[in-house]
């Protein structure tokens, strides 16, 4: 995660211009300051046009914060439509739309040290996705993961949810995900083992907007 700490001078000016590597966005030649705040993609606020449809502001019985249900912003000229971008900082992932607008969902990200940053394809989509824990989170919690080493097939119960976007970089999977969830409360923190949550009725409505091989970015 980039913190106010880590957090880049010129980031926002340099995604203005358009969408580059992570890496690029924390270049060592790029001078750090102190508490410059969170990365913001959006500019201000966006008029829904009267076609569009936007999932419910209730997730089941649990109602949605209104910093992170789902809201057409307008972003910075240049971003790429039908590209990803997530925003670990501020618990946003958005979905750049033509006309200099998105679409920003709420997310969990992973636990302090678990976080994924980069730049991936959308390589693989698949509805109510079967699960299996990685290697490494069965050796960081076996009481947790071990009994789920032979994986667990999709469905209401499983943990990756209704819907799951593969990150992919050239032919390798990387093992991250944007997914669904079991748990609605988790969105708007650090509660994953990497991988990015939604709510199911947000991770639903992004999957049927995104196009496979489009670009996702973390930062």
């Amino acid at each position: 995660m980039l913190s106010r700490r880590r957090f880049i001078a010129s980031s926002a000016l340099t995604l203005a211009a358009g969408p580059l590597l992570a890496q690029e966005l924390v270049s060592a030649e790029t001078p750090l300051i102190e508490d410059p705040g969170p990365l913001r993609l959006d500019i201000g606020p966006a008029a829904v046009e009267a076609s569009m449809t936007l999932p419910p502001t209730m997730e089941g019985d649990f109602e949605i914060p209104e910093r992170y249900r789902a809201t057409v912003v307008q972003v910075a000229p240049g971003l790429v439509p039908n590209d990803i971008h997530i925003v670990p900082a501020s618990y946003h992932l958005y979905y750049i739309l033509p006309g200099d607008y998105a679409i920003r969902y709420g997310v969990a990200v992973g636990q302090e040290g678990l976080g994924w940053h980069g730049q991936a394809t959308i390589g693989r989509k698949v509805e109510w996705p079967s699960w299996r824990p990685t290697d490494e989170m069965i050796e960081r919690s076996p009481d947790r993961y071990a009994k789920y080493a032979d994986g667990m097939p999709g469905g209401p119960e499983n943990p990756l949810g209704a819907r799951a976007l593969y990150f992919f970089q050239g032919e390798r999977d990387t093992a991250i995900r944007v997914h669904g969830t079991l748990d609605p409360s988790s969105i708007g923190h650090q509660a994953s083992n990497g991988c990015f949550r939604m709510y199911n009725s947000h991770v639903i409505d992004l999957y049927n907007r995104v196009p496979l091989g489009s670009r996702a970015f973390a930062y």
